[in-house]
């Protein structure tokens, strides 16, 4: 079923929950949750409002317009993307990531994933291997955070990749560095951020720090060094460049801990919002550079692991990329011009 249908309730429906009565209407084509799903990504309306809340209440006379989306592949397709390859063979291929690629498709980004670009680049080796929507990926990076990525092309190294993710390290060869550009100096050189995260109450999108008891707690650990400090004038530590190690690998794990402990990410949307006026005190054309930063500020600019057919053990990193250089740059010249 695609397009529009269109239902109006009469008087026997009046008090009934929106899902629910649209479940019956349409004889059991759709399920439940199914119909709840629609209703939450906004293809239901009642007049012509659009409705998001599945439990709402139908009055007698509602006129419910239901817009089914057209059915997506069951499976990514291969696309023509371009890929910056650090390192290729039989059984694993490590990319340089731009800022503004998803990793795989989902919800609104079916095409133009890094996915896509594999399927194209690698062709059938790739196939199936972790999963129909995710072939060969082994973990991830946010669609706009840069950085060294690593794809298995075999089951085998999809497995021992795989695991050593899973471990993060503890007893192996693993090891992941980030570059963030945060607000403010955080007030040691080095510390280490030990604080669960779980899905925020606000917004179900997001995560947030939690305590450790609550069900969705996920235990997260990163460890944190200040590699630059940049100065206002007046000797104000304004920004600074931090390296970041992760222990665990937690959905914004890098994002929300450093937002957690009053230095979030410089652009950083979701997390930093509340500190972009901050970029009113720099002065131009750092003011303009730092306050339309279209990303948060992260880069993962290492990543090591131990090959999982030969053994050998490998380490790719990568310089930061123009958008994120231009921006240290331009603080850098802001800390000489008051040493001048």
């Amino acid at each position: 079923m695609e397009g529009e249908s269109v239902f109006v309730a009469d008087s026997t429906a009046a008090g009934e929950r929106l899902d629910q009565w649209l479940t019956a209407r349409l004889g059991g084509e759709f399920s439940r949750s199914r119909v709840q799903s629609l209703i939450r990504d906004g293809a239901v309306r009642v007049g012509p409002a659009v409705v998001t809340e599945p439990k709402r209440k139908i009055a007698d006379g509602d006129r419910i317009t239901l817009a089914v989306p057209e059915a997506e592949p069951a499976e990514p397709e291969g696309e023509n993307i371009p890929l910056t390859v650090l390192f290729e063979d039989e059984h694993l291929i490590v990319i340089d990531k731009p800022a503004g690629l998803v990793v795989h498709p989902g919800s609104g980004n079916w095409t133009g994933t890094l996915v896509n670009a594999l399927i194209h680049h690698c062709g059938a080796s790739l196939s199936g291997i972790g999963g129909v929507k995710r072939p060969g990926i082994v973990h991830r990076l946010d669609k706009d955070t840069s950085g060294v990525m690593v794809a298995a092309k075999t089951d085998a190294a999809h497995r021992a990749l795989s695991d050593a993710f899973a471990d993060h390290g503890r007893s192996g060869d693993l090891e992941r560095a980030y570059a963030a550009l945060v607000w403010g100096v955080p007030p040691r050189n080095s510390g280490t951020i030990d604080a669960a995260l779980g899905r925020s109450g606000k917004d179900r999108t997001k995560r947030a720090v939690v305590n450790e008891n609550r069900e969705d707690a996920r235990h997260a650990v990163t460890h944190f060094r200040v590699d630059k400090r940049f100065v206002l004038a007046g000797k104000e530590d304004v920004a600074s460049l931090v390296e970041c190690r992760l222990e665990t690998g937690r959905t914004h794990q890098i994002r929300v801990h450093m937002a957690h402990i009053g230095h979030p990410l410089i652009g950083d949307p979701e997390y930093g919002g509340a500190f972009r006026t901050k970029a009113n005190r720099l002065p131009e054309p750092l003011r303009s550079l730092a306050s339309g930063f279209p990303r948060q500020a992260l880069h993962a600019r290492l990543l090591a692991f131990r090959h999982p057919a030969t053994g050998e053990a490998m380490t790719f990193e990568t310089d930061l990329p123009p958008d994120m250089s231009e921006l240290v740059a331009g603080f850098e010249g802001l800390s000489a011009k008051r040493r001048n």
